[in-house]
């Protein structure tokens, strides 16, 4: 590491006040929440904390002058007459605060603990050199105003076509370990975004837990599909049920009800069964129900004969 002087850009003479100013603003510049992007930006960070672990602490940074310490804070070996300064340095990098601070992200922190956790107590250390910690309110966080929030998590979720056209709820995974069930507003339009607040990462510097935010997909039905508000449906009748009419079974999201088909029903045409479709909270949509006419499978000699005469004798086209 280099020497903790020309990390945080002071003179050796710099005073307290000095040397909190200058960690203050670097502190401010290069923490990696302002810097996502930037892969160096952790470790200029961790050499930013190092650097005033050692100028901030009135022994730490005699040690230093006197050589007795690396930039890291290590017992520089001295020789062993009498134990002297090695014994001396040994015992004072070992004090109240303990060995080496490592302000790494990674691994086990300075109370033994690791990832978030240690991260957490890297964080308490530099906000408690100015009097604030966790606990200390906005005003008093080094880095100026509200701290940070913490980090949005993102995922995408498929609804089922009738969780989607009803409402309901799905489970979506953001992370490892990490699963949300989440309310899906009846019609929400392919592609928004639900934002959860507070469900994303932890701030780690006192400020907010970050939100998650779930963009929503339509899953696919194989009877319905979507015509905005309302739904579309196929429905088979047979030769019979359009010319005389009569009564079919309609399937709609909530199970099959009957409808009545009106005599002379041809194949291009649409019935709508009103509140039938989408259940948004804007208003219900309607179930618009197309005709198919379906002939019997295998032919129907009756059919046939009927066909044929009536081609004989009264010759319709419809195309007239």
């Amino acid at each position: 590491m280099r020497d903790p002087y020309d990390v945080l850009g002071v003179a050796r003479s710099a005073s307290d006040a000095e040397v909190k100013k200058a960690y203050r603003k670097l502190a401010k510049t290069w923490h990696p929440d302002q810097k996502p992007d930037d892969p160096k930006a952790k470790e200029k960070f961790a050499e930013i904390g190092q650097a005033y672990e050692i100028l901030s602490d009135k022994e730490k940074r005699g040690q230093f002058d006197r050589g007795e310490i690396d930039a890291e804070g290590k017992p520089r070996f001295q020789g062993f007459a009498g134990g002297g300064p090695w014994a001396q340095s040994g015992a004072a990098g070992a004090g109240a605060r303990g060995a080496r601070f490592d302000f790494g992200f990674g691994g086990a922190g300075p109370r033994g603990r690791a990832g978030a956790g240690a991260q957490e107590d890297i964080i308490e250390e530099i906000l408690g050199a100015f009097g604030g910690g966790r606990r200390a309110r906005a005003s008093e966080n080094p880095f100026g105003g509200e701290p940070p929030k913490g980090e949005d998590l993102r995922a995408e979720i498929v609804a089922p076509f009738r969780d989607w056209a009803l409402g309901g709820k799905c489970r979506v995974r953001l992370q490892p370990g990490k699963e949300l069930e989440v309310s899906i507003p009846a019609g929400i339009e392919e592609g928004k975004t639900i934002r959860l607040k507070g469900q994303g990462l932890p701030s780690g510097l006192g400020g907010a837990p970050g939100d998650a935010l779930i963009t929503v997909r339509v899953g696919k039905d194989p009877q319905f599909r979507a015509d905005g508000k309302d739904i579309r449906v196929e429905v088979p009748i047979t030769l019979y049920e359009a010319v005389l009419g009569g009564k079919v079974r309609v399937p709609t999201l909530t199970g099959a009800v009957e409808m009545t088909v009106p005599p002379g029903s041809d194949g291009a045409r649409t019935l709508r069964l009103r509140g039938k479709g989408v259940q948004a909270k804007s208003g219900a949509g309607d179930l618009l129900v197309e005709l198919r006419i379906a002939l019997p499978k295998g032919g129907d000699p009756r059919l046939v004969e009927y066909a044929e005469a009536m081609k004989a004798n009264a010759p319709y086209d419809p195309r007239d």
